[in-house]
């Protein structure tokens, strides 16, 4: 499979020293994995827990009127245009456009009162995927999103693959911030569902057998012993072992097959439908099979429904998110991966209760829904309850640190834990704030 992984120089690291290290470069052959690797620490512990994350993100903001909290007794200004429709879980309804999911809501719990204080996109973005609130007017990462924390603290659960992927490319706030380019995702920068998707960089170089790595890495080992007898050990720790893992990504061929959509029997492709959160979905299913850590899929879709909501959740979001996690789920239990895999679905804030002149709903970050199944999580229950028009919480409300609280916790990374970063002027948390829902882990 060819790819579209762009090329990630080595970066310098002593000008004084530029001809041993480009010697060093030569041996393996120029692998660009090489370059990048070096710069994605895997500092986990990587033979540990093989717990993983597969988080759907709802870019722009689902309305939760019109899918998880429908108010059928309010004014037809609020309720919209939808019906609930019966689920697997007695008592519990959904939106009529959301039948896949109605199926297995047995196995799935939704948070009906997420909540925080930011109508704005970028930042809402960041406070729920890094559990941060940034400063007024930010719009990067100040902080490291939840994807890169994992990747800096846990690492992956196997060699050969990355710790963190982002699909089809990465989140608009998933980078890493002052963690280093190390723990930005790993992206395909390609559509799953495309009959020519492909990642590139995740085979070796025509030029370059199995036979030619291992004697070029032979000559690392080499100059490896020359180490000793030059005053420059420091500029040289972690090159071998990103090196190393560089060419077992390359040879082993772990993550190519991984990615590798085509050996999935079409049946199953197709239950997770044609789009690319769908198959995205069944990507990310596979990448936590082999060994990554934390996958974020983008839901695709058009969220930002300030025009023309009914219309655009029925025919395009709704459908889309719909069968790609049910099939999720359900592929999850089948595979005996549902205590070991956590999914997590939701977007940045909700929908404003009323509707507006053009039909549509604005931002609304008073209440929006959070999805949750596997993880060995108490699923087939709705928590939290919100007032007579969805506008906000009525009993607890939980903020974006609650959320990432709960996915930490599962994957034993400590939410407590302070970086001290080269240049940070003073420590930063993880999590200022935040406890994992209760509910959820009982």
């Amino acid at each position: 499979m060819s790819g579209l992984f762009h090329a990630m120089p080595i970066p310098t690291i002593a000008l004084g020293r530029r001809a041993f290290l480009q010697v060093g470069a030569l041996a393996l052959g120029k692998m660009t994995l090489a370059g990048a690797l070096q710069r994605r620490a895997l500092a986990g512990a990587q033979a540990g827990e093989s717990t993983a994350v597969i988080q759907i993100y709802m870019g722009g903001g689902p309305s939760h009127l019109d899918m998880y909290d429908l108010k059928p007794l309010a004014p037809r200004e609020i309720r919209g245009e939808f019906q609930p429709i019966s689920t697997s879980l007695p008592g519990v309804q959904i939106c009529e456009h959301l039948p896949y999911l109605a199926g297995v809501m047995d196995k799935v719990a939704v948070v009906r009162t997420v909540h925080h204080q930011n109508a704005g996109h970028l930042p809402a973005s960041h406070w729920m995927m890094t559990g941060h609130q940034p400063a007024s007017g930010s719009t990067g990462n100040a902080n490291p999103a939840v994807g890169a924390v994992v990747s800096r603290l846990r690492g992956s659960n196997h060699s050969g693959v990355p710790a963190y992927v982002s699909i089809p490319r990465r989140q608009l706030l998933g980078a890493s911030a002052f963690l280093g380019p190390a723990h930005n995702p790993f992206t395909p920068e390609s559509d799953p569902s495309k009959n020519d998707f492909a990642v590139f960089n995740l085979k070796m170089p025509s030029e370059l057998s199995v036979p030619r790595l291992e004697d070029r890495r032979g000559l690392l080992q080499s100059l490896d012993r020359l180490r000793s007898n030059m005053d420059i050990r420091n500029e040289f720790d972690g090159i071998d072992k990103f090196s190393q893992q560089a060419a077992d990504l390359v040879t082993s061929g772990r993550a190519l097959k991984a990615f590798d959509l085509k050996q999935e029997d079409p049946r199953v492709r197709e239950s997770y439908g044609p789009h690319s959160v769908g198959q995205g979905c069944l990507l990310a299913r596979r990448l936590v099979e082999a060994g990554v850590t934390f996958v974020t899929v983008l839901s695709g879709g058009d969220w930002d429904t300030h025009v023309g909501n009914f219309p655009k959740m029925k025919d395009d979001c709704l459908p889309r998110v719909d069968r790609a996690i049910a099939a999720l789920v359900s592929d999850l239990h089948a595979r005996g991966l549902n205590r070991r895999v956590m999914v997590v679905a939701y977007g940045e804030f909700g929908r404003t209760p009323h509707i507006n002149k053009d039909g549509g709903r604005d931002h609304w970050p008073g209440a929006s829904c959070a999805l949750f199944a596997g993880g060995g999580l108490k699923v087939g229950q709705i928590i939290g309850q919100t007032d007579a028009h969805a506008a906000f919480p009525i009993t607890r409300g939980y903020s974006p640190g609650d959320v990432l609280s709960t996915v930490y916790q599962f994957l034993q990374v400590d939410s407590h834990h302070e970086f001290r970063e080269q240049n940070q002027q003073r420590p930063m948390q993880v999590l200022p704030e935040g406890q994992p829902i209760a509910e959820l882990i009982g």
